[in-house]
């Protein structure tokens, strides 16, 4: 399975962790992948993320191979999911973004098992390139 070198805002790693933590346990077990991107990342204070990188609430339209699709989603915190537009970092969409820079794609394991190939197309916006640094 591909995986990218990834970078993250310290920030936001912290806020996962905490909300990972959070979890019962038997939730928090279906979050393993999200826990080993956490790991694995490049972490970076907010001023310092690079610009085509996800981060928390950034608007990013993504492809997935399989489906031929083009996206276009903001990647929030799982209080504000729900709305429209919206993907959750807990969801699978959300994990494998996180992270990832334009142009770059990941493997990632779906419900069911079965791994989509997603690639970043463009980020609209991001909060660490606009100065909304502790958002």
């Amino acid at each position: 399975m591909s995986r990218p070198a990834i970078t993250l805002s310290r920030l936001d790693v912290e806020r996962i962790e905490n909300l990972l933590d959070r979890l019962p346990p038997e939730q928090a077990q279906q979050h393993a992948a999200l826990r080993d991107e956490l790991d694995r990342a490049e972490l970076c204070e907010p001023e310092a993320v690079p610009p085509d990188v996800v981060t928390m609430n950034s608007t990013v339209t993504f492809g997935d191979e399989q489906a031929d699709d083009r996206l276009t989603v903001t990647l929030v915190y799982p209080a504000a999911a729900g709305k429209p537009g919206t993907v959750s970092v807990l969801a699978p969409v959300g994990s494998a973004l996180l992270g990832l820079a334009s142009g770059q794609e990941i493997d990632w394991p779906m419900p069911g098992g079965q791994p989509r190939r997603l690639r970043v197309l463009d980020i609209a916006y991001q909060p660490e390139a606009a100065g909304d640094l502790h958002r």
